[in-house]
């Protein structure tokens, strides 16, 4: 009788810590946390973090260093989606953008090429593809007639999701600046849907890019294997999220992620570039500006089967999510197609 006790206790052991058993695969967390640090050095960045997932299961394969919840460039896809899924606005539609800076309340929205003109008209498509702050909050303004309900429309999409995660206590909840806060302005939606009023840990935002790589449903992810859960079976309509897929994919064929294309793996993702703090640097008696930049995408871009997110944040110009997330990116995703035919 004690002996089948034992067998039965030790069977139920065994059976628990297979249903915990890790998901990180050993060999691309050692080549992603080689990756990552001579990239941090390269760049002269001080902290970043890279996430690897799988597309189906939302198991993490891969999560090398650190990064805060913190305002995020990312946003646009998020932005656009949720105008999609209105019905009111078409990729093929027209917007003019005018010489790049836009008057919003009693602030200006720029793009980034304002010193050069801007871009004048183009499609929401070309909008997205060179991450047009103008076109981006124009679209807004017709896709809504409340504000309110594109944080509504937010929530559908569960974006900010998951609150919390076994394995990882250190995640909180996403927040969201919204109409329904103290301090809301006339301005606020314009500055919140390119980046700023929010604050977003990575693995919640590459929760919301690998739903769109998965056809729409987001999974959770999680740290063990055989714990896959469904937080949202579609978080928007076919329609849209096939619109978005294509809108990732020329983000990196014909608009600003052109350093994370590949000619191993088609992949599909966009930038983000955004300023989240300002510190006096005492040596030299100047302010040094604190850039938050960002890759989220996934590869095979037709067939997605990995979803990575790239973080860093760096002080001081030069700072482009596009050409240095990007490139990292780029080299997971080679590295990770590689050890597949080895």
């Amino acid at each position: 009788m004690v002996w089948a006790l034992l067998l039965v206790a030790c069977n139920s052991n065994n059976k628990v810590a297979e249903e915990r058993m890790s998901s990180i695969d050993s060999t691309q967390q050692s080549k992603v946390a080689d990756i990552l640090a001579e990239r941090l050095e390269d760049f002269c960045a001080k902290s970043g973090q890279v996430i690897v997932m799988d597309v189906q299961t939302g198991e993490i394969l891969a999560m090398v260093g650190e990064a805060a919840s913190q305002e995020s460039g990312l946003v646009r896809t998020a932005s656009l989606l949720a105008a999609l899924e209105t019905g009111r606005v078409k990729m093929s539609d027209s917007v003019d953008v005018g010489d790049g800076v836009y008057a919003v309340g009693d602030a200006n929205l720029y793009d980034h090429n304002w010193r050069r003109g801007g871009y004048g008209k183009m499609t929401v498509s070309q909008g997205f593809q060179v991450s047009s702050n103008i076109a981006n909050y124009k679209v807004m303004k017709r896709a809504f007639d409340e504000e309110q309900a594109f944080f509504d429309m937010l929530e559908k999409m569960s974006y900010g999701q998951p609150a919390e995660m076994a394995g990882m206590d250190s995640l909180k909840a996403a927040h969201l600046f919204t109409p329904q806060d103290s301090g809301w302005s006339e301005k606020s939606l314009a500055w919140f849907c390119i980046g700023y009023n929010q604050h977003i840990a990575p693995i919640q935002m590459l929760t919301f890019y690998n739903a769109i790589a998965n056809g729409g449903k987001m999974v959770r992810p999680s740290l063990y294997k055989g714990d896959a859960e469904v937080i949202n079976p579609q978080i928007a309509s076919e329609a849209g999220i096939d619109s978005m897929r294509m809108a990732l994919r020329k983000y990196i064929t014909d608009g600003l992620g052109r350093r994370a294309e590949s000619e191993l793996v088609d992949v599909a993702g966009t930038s983000g570039t955004i300023p989240v703090s300002t510190e006096e640097d005492n040596t030299e008696g100047k302010q040094n500006t604190d850039f938050h930049i960002e890759f989220c995408g996934y590869f095979p871009a037709d067939a997605p089967r990995y979803s990575v997110i790239v973080s860093m944040n760096k002080m001081g110009l030069p700072a482009s999510g596009g050409a240095m997330a990007g490139s990292v990116f780029k080299e997971i995703a080679e590295c990770i197609m590689s050890g597949e035919k080895e």
